[in-house]
């Protein structure tokens, strides 16, 4: 079992992602054949070595047709055509990309020869960067038409992505915070303010570092891998890095523009890991239970990662409600003053706790009804828990006029049936 920390203290697309990945090892020839298997627009993959501030990192290379391309992450963020790649680097070249359906996209995918946790992580990021295009324009994500992430640039990042890291048979990833930087980026809608409205989007409840510099240093495909790959966040994990390799954006500029990939070795035999998390509590004697629920959701909102109520007997035997947050270090801050802004309490006390979590990862199955998500938890290596996900039970069950319970029955009962993954690719 193998983890990887992925170093975003500058920044992370997917082109750099998958550079960094061909750094550690992977085969960049086994991917550019595999990818060449699946019905894409004709393209070559390559790679080079650069200099990034005395920092020796490999850049990504792809032609498109005959199109020469030097990809996407430049960190510069200055477009010169209409589409304007997944987010807003400068490219060397003019042609345009079409723009694919979601939809189609998945369809593909489900019919693509791939190993199955390939196809389930890259079917989940197709997914989240869908959903979220549809909460920012209003429609329904299958519907949604991927502009910068539906071009072929971006599919082969993402996909060339997915087979890295089953070539390297990573099993879990972490990530430190991520910057976002500041300007202006030209999309396919518009110009918008960094970052991105769909890289945004897909950042919620992801901590944010404070390093800063003009232009676009996480693009969408960045934060969607961070979405849905990275199972904590934090500094380097406790273990011993084995191999480590950086990936290119295509300019220079004063900071390295580089993201860094760090390996870790696991044992069969580690244990899922700990993580650090902070515990807010204030008690209240005079909230209504409509304030208490208000007040729930807003936590919920910023990014708690649980919320509960406990009745508890007070002073002078007054019944009482104690408000517990869980929430992430970085968040922590901010929710206490939520917590003091939007109830009646006069303090909040705070500590420090960890706790021992499942490894998880999402897989997508198929249903009579649609596509649904179902996250698994593992403990070395077995499988624990299988849970469908709310929102995609919530969606199914309201599109065919069916009960929350029966959707939720179909959702697991179609993953039991379903190809699975081996223990070795878990």
């Amino acid at each position: 079992m193998n983890r990887l920390h992925l170093d975003c203290t500058f920044g992370i697309a997917g082109d750099m992602l998958l550079a960094a990945l061909i750094d550690l090892g992977a085969d960049i020839d086994r991917i550019r054949h595999d990818l060449q298997t699946l019905p894409l627009d004709p393209f070559e993959l390559g790679s080079e070595r650069v200099d990034r501030c005395g920092i020796s990192a490999r850049l990504l290379n792809i032609s498109l047709g005959r199109h020469e391309h030097e990809h996407e992450h430049e960190h510069e963020h200055e477009h010169e055509h209409e589409h304007e790649h997944e987010h807003s680097h400068h490219h060397g070249h003019a042609h345009a990309h079409p723009h694919r359906r979601a939809g189609d996209i998945l369809a593909m995918l489900g019919s693509a020869d791939l190993p199955p946790r390939v196809q389930q992580r890259a079917q989940a990021l197709f997914t989240a960067i869908a959903e979220a295009e549809g909460r920012i324009h209003g429609i329904d994500p299958a519907e949604v038409h991927l502009h910068e992430v539906g071009a072929m640039d971006s599919i082969i990042d993402i996909l060339g992505v997915c087979l890295a890291l089953e070539q390297l048979e990573i099993d879990t990833l972490t990530a430190s915070p991520v910057p976002v930087g500041h300007g202006v980026v030209s999309m396919a809608h518009g110009r918008f303010p960094i970052p991105a409205p769909a890289t945004l989007e897909l950042l919620r409840h992801i901590p944010l570092s404070d390093f800063d510099a003009p232009g676009e240093l996480t693009t969408p495909t960045g934060a969607a891998f961070l979405q849905v790959l990275v199972e904590r966040f934090g500094t380097l994990p406790a273990g011993a890095p084995t191999r480590i390799g950086y990936g290119a954006g295509s300019r220079n500029f004063d900071h390295p523009n580089v993201l860094r990939a760090v390996l870790f070795e696991q044992s069969q035999a580690t244990t899922s890991p700990r993580e650090s998390i902070a515990v807010l509590e204030c008690q209240l004697d005079d909230a209504t239970g409509e304030q208490l629920g208000y007040a729930l959701s807003l936590l919920l909102e910023a990014g708690a990662l649980d919320v509960f109520h406990t009745p508890v007997t007070m002073k002078k035997s007054r019944p009482g409600i104690l408000i517990t947050v869980l929430a992430r270090p970085a968040d922590a801050e901010a929710l206490e003053r939520l917590l003091l802004r939007h109830t009646s309490t006069f303090g909040v006390r705070r500590h420090d706790a960890s706790r021992q979590t499942l490894e998880r990862r999402i897989e997508t199955v198929t249903t009579p009804l649609g596509k649904a998500r179902i996250k698994v938890g593992l403990l070395e290596g077995q499988i624990l828990r299988t849970t469908a996900e709310f929102e995609d039970i919530q969606r199914l069950a309201h599109q065919h006029d069916l009960s929350f319970e029966d959707i939720r029955t179909l959702i697991l009962e179609s993953w039991r049936l379903g190809p699975k993954p081996s223990v070795a690719d878990i």
